[in-house]
């Protein structure tokens, strides 16, 4: 029987078999989880404070009416202007995670790590978002600081290791 491990490409199924490189999945699910998971478009939608004529400013055009109006509370607009930055930021992170991944894959890195580092950088963006969105005390937001600078030493280490695989393979 499968575990987490083999499932998630950390771990070969058996001997004979090598470990899979699941870089094009960690590549088309870190893209839906900041353009798509992360975005506002539904919630806004459906409070009917939605504008896609210039969509990123809804909630500073629309939302003080929203409150005034009674369809949210002070609290609610404030939650959804933190979820907009956590999604402006997961779009402005992508590149770095996708510059890593295809330098790792181009190095020749064993899939073992790029899949390891994959999968911490995508747990970490998830808290990430999560503790933007839902944090609200200033201490507490350091967290989301720290899972920032965790999210971009995975990229590091990334881009570190090809690196010194590519020299290796010049040498």
């Amino acid at each position: 029987m499968t575990d987490i491990l083999t499932n998630l490409g950390l771990r070969a199924n058996t001997a004979s078999l090598p470990i899979p490189s699941y870089t094009p999945h960690f590549i088309i699910g870190n893209f839906i989880l900041a353009h798509a998971l992360t975005s506002l478009r539904g919630t806004k939608i459906l409070a009917g404070i939605d504008n896609n004529v210039c969509p990123r400013e809804d909630l500073d055009r629309f939302g003080p009416a929203a409150v005034k109006s009674g369809k949210m509370t002070q609290a609610q607009l404030d939650t959804l202007k933190r979820r907009q930055a956590a999604h402006a930021n997961a779009v402005e992170n992508y590149p770095f995670f996708l510059g890593a991944m295809i330098f790792a894959e181009l190095a020749g890195l064993e899939p073992a790590v790029v899949n390891r580092y994959a999968v911490v950088y995508t747990v970490i963006r998830t808290v990430y978002a999560v503790l933007y969105a839902r944090v609200e005390k200033k201490v507490l937001s350091y967290l989301r600081s720290v899972c920032w600078w965790v999210g971009n030493i995975t990229c590091f280490r990334l881009i570190w290791f090809a690196g010194k695989a590519l020299e290796a393979k010049r040498s």
